[in-house]
């Protein structure tokens, strides 16, 4: 019987490079945003605060990240997953890093969740729009 396994996890190379593909959308759509980037774990394993992004978009960004690699699904898809479920949608809700609004996706290589990227700094939409261009980074994501 095994006692060990092993995990697939973002090389600090790839996290960076998601970075700076979200951070060039960024850019582009002229909304500074904070973009990290988590391993499988959910521990941070690159950062960015843009000029200008918010300061309580830091730890939204760590969060959207957190959620996605935690269960697996972006932050978009946690409400329409607890919306009509009233005691998970007003007890879940209060779960400490979770982040129920888009901007945060889990980051898959090879089938496998190797960590989570989380954009925060306009309105949701904007966020999911950069971190999405980040996830182009990886390919086939």
């Amino acid at each position: 019987m095994a006692h060990t396994y092993e995990k697939a996890s973002i090389t600090a190379e790839l996290a960076n490079e998601i970075v700076k593909a979200a951070a060039k959308k960024s850019a582009e759509i002229g909304v500074p945003m904070v973009i990290a980037v988590v391993d499988e774990s959910g521990v941070l394993k690159a950062f960015q605060r843009m000029d200008g992004a918010a300061l309580l978009s830091v730890d939204i960004a760590q969060n959207k990240a957190y959620t996605a690699v935690s269960f697996g699904i972006s932050t978009d898809a946690w409400f329409d997953f607890i919306k009509n479920d009233p005691p998970l949608h007003t007890g879940i809700v209060h779960t400490p890093r979770l982040v129920v609004f888009g901007g945060g996706y889990p980051i898959v290589v090879d089938g496998k969740i190797i960590g989570g990227i989380g954009c925060s700094g306009g309105h949701y939409s904007q966020d999911m729009v950069c971190a999405q261009a980040g996830l182009e980074a990886v390919g086939g994501n």
